[in-house]
């Protein structure tokens, strides 16, 4: 499994939308349910390609 490096994901989580960062703060459990969603959905978006940039003289690891 791939490691996650801290200042990504931080990165990731300041870039999802604001309501849905606001939104997992609410009350309404529907809404914490549909904020979390998109939360996680934007944060899976923006590391999907992590690293982003292949660097040719490291192996892969990974198939």
């Amino acid at each position: 499994m791939q490691r996650l490096d801290p200042q990504q994901l931080s990165e990731a989580i300041l870039s999802a939308p604001a309501w849905a960062r606001v939104g997992i703060t609410m009350r309404d459990e529907r809404m914490r349910l549909k904020a979390a969603a998109e939360l996680a959905q934007s944060i899976v978006e923006r590391l999907e390609d992590y690293p982003g940039i292949e660097n040719p003289d490291q192996l892969n690891l990974f198939p």
